[in-house]
């Protein structure tokens, strides 16, 4: 049925069905409040009813010292209270729940047919229950002698009818406020389909994708560039063509080449002109468009003709490219000299220093295998040496594979040597240094990391892992995240991080890591050894 609607017909009659089920919604949301609403109010209402006859003087010590009696003291003030409010119920009980009033006076000596022991408790209570009379909003309180003893309860209750009612009177302005809302909202519908289908010209979903795959396969089966411009400078077509001749992809004039822009506020006719956009000779023609004495904007049409520089252009860039090899071996030939100057005069010191500068020697030394573990323990051997702290590497440091999971091998292994060139560069030992060694088994990367610190005290050993703690006084910065973070990226891989050591006399904490199934598994060979 919905291909032979019209498309502002199916928009009409979806905002409609959409309007109505929300105003639908909103009326049974509304009423669904409003009862709820009521209730709350009613069963305050009978709260403050009960707490104002369990205030009465006197009250308390009249059940703790009298009987049940349908024609007593305490049966009439309740009943007259009763009348009073329009409750429904007055109920006056002692302490083991006994009624000593009721609207049914043949219920008066029994025991009540709710649980008193909340209010018996000490406790007010509001809620909605049946009791005897039926459903009712109810307020309960304890009932107090002079010496402030609990000697029963008061319990009020207002029929639930009378909610009822008062919601058929509040319920017409939210049925005429619903019926508004809907007829505003199909009359909208109406207008925007009416609108819909005077700016579409009449024309269907299928018959303006057709215009528009037309519109396409015309300017991009042209050899010639399209550029159309609005009369607020906005681009509205740019071929493939026209975006490879400008080099770009405008969405206004402002964002074309120098040469594009003058030629679209150029006041002189252009048709056929050659003009240099960029690095290219284009064929220019520019054409105003107007209809019934409106100016629509302007149509560029460009159509390369550089392809006969293209050989030229080929050879160019084949003279750059030697000229920058040629200048690329003079400079290390420069280099190379002064080298083989330093070893000559035996200055070897100096040499390995100008290689490592040139070539950013790596501290692993052929150890790691994987260029973001080599990569970043390099780079944490320069912050280490900033801070006073030696980086080095572990003797037994072996992992000839490559890491298959490197951001969070990186975030393990880059957590605890900050923690520890920070914990180095804070501790009393000199030369301060961190040790890390990284052995591979199998798939699994084995990490420890030890440092020339004070150590981790022992009342803080528990704490340690926890997020957000810090032995640091430094505020300038967010600490207490780095272990917590490694552990739990360790973890996720089946892991763990562990505070192996707190301290000892010859260095200060030791950490262990174990990464499982991070490194490629035909490159990584049986470990055997242990820390």
């Amino acid at each position: 049925m919905s291909r032979r609607l019209k498309l502002a017909t199916q928009t009409m009659v979806l905002q409609v069905v959409v309007i109505a089920v929300l105003a639908g919604v909103g009326f049974l949301l509304v009423t669904t409040l409003l009862r709820a609403e009521l209730e709350r109010q009613f069963q305050h209402r009978a709260l403050a009813v009960a707490q104002t006859v369990a205030a009465r003087p006197g009250l308390g010590d009249e059940v703790r010292t009298g009987r049940p009696d349908p024609d007593g003291a305490i049966q009439r003030y309740a009943e007259q209270v009763r009348h009073n409010t329009h409750a429904l119920f007055v109920v006056i009980t002692d302490d083991a729940g006994i009624r000593y009033s009721h609207t049914d006076t043949g219920q008066i000596g029994k025991r009540v047919s709710t649980d008193p022991s909340a209010a018996l408790a000490g406790h007010s209570v509001t809620n909605i229950e049946r009791g005897t009379l039926g459903p009712s909003a109810r307020g309960k309180v304890p009932l107090r002698d002079a010496s402030g003893r609990i000697v029963g309860e008061v319990s009020v209750g207002i029929d639930t009818d009378e909610v009822t009612r008062r919601l058929d009177d509040l319920l017409p302005i939210a049925e005429l406020s619903t019926g508004v809302a809907l007829v505003v909202g199909v009359l909208g519908a109406a207008l925007l389909a009416a609108r819909l289908k005077r700016h579409t010209l009449g024309l269907e979903p299928a018959d303006l994708a057709d215009l528009l795959r037309e519109q396409v396969a015309v300017l991009e089966g042209i050899g010639e560039g399209v550029l159309a411009v609005d009369p607020a400078g906005r681009v509205r077509v740019c071929n493939a063509e026209a975006v490879r001749i400008l080099g770009t992809s405008p969405g206004h004039v402002d964002e074309l080449p120098t040469e594009a822009r003058a030629l679209l506020t150029d006041e002189a006719a252009v048709v056929g002109a050659l003009r240099v956009v960029g690095d290219r000779v284009v064929r220019v023609t520019r054409r105003p468009v107007r209809r019934v004495n409106r100016d629509l904007g302007l149509v560029l049409t460009l159509r390369d003709r550089t392809d006969l520089d293209g050989l030229s252009r080929e050879l160019e860039a084949t003279r750059a490219l030697t000229d920058a090899l040629r200048a690329q071996a003079h400079e290390y030939t420069n280099r190379l000299h002064a080298l083989t100057g330093m070893l000559q005069l035996g200055h070897t010191d100096e040499a390995r220093a100008y290689l490592s500068e040139l070539a950013g020697e790596s501290i692993s030394g052929g150890q790691l295998a994987d260029p973001y573990l080599d990569g970043m323990l390099t780079a944490k051997a320069a912050v280490a040496s900033e801070n006073g702290v030696t980086l080095r590497l572990g003797e037994d440091t072996w992992v000839p594979g490559r890491v298959t999971a490197p951001l969070d091998a990186v975030t393990v292994v880059g957590n605890l040597v900050d923690n520890a060139i920070r914990a180095a560069a804070a501790g009393l030992r000199r030369p301060a240094w961190v040790e890390i060694s990284l052995l591979a088994e199998h798939a699994d990367l084995h990490i420890y990391v030890a440092d020339s610190g004070s150590g981790v005290p022992a009342e803080h050993a528990a704490d340690l892992f926890r997020s957000g703690f810090t032995t640091s006084a430094d505020t300038s910065r967010p600490h207490g995240l780095g272990l917590s973070i490694a552990r739990q990226t360790a973890r996720n891989h089946g892991g763990d991080v562990t505070l192996r050591s707190t301290g000892a006399d010859a260095h200060g904490a030791v950490f262990t890591a174990v990464l499982p199934g991070v490194l490629e598994p035909e490159h990584g060979l049986a470990w055997q050894g242990s820390h």
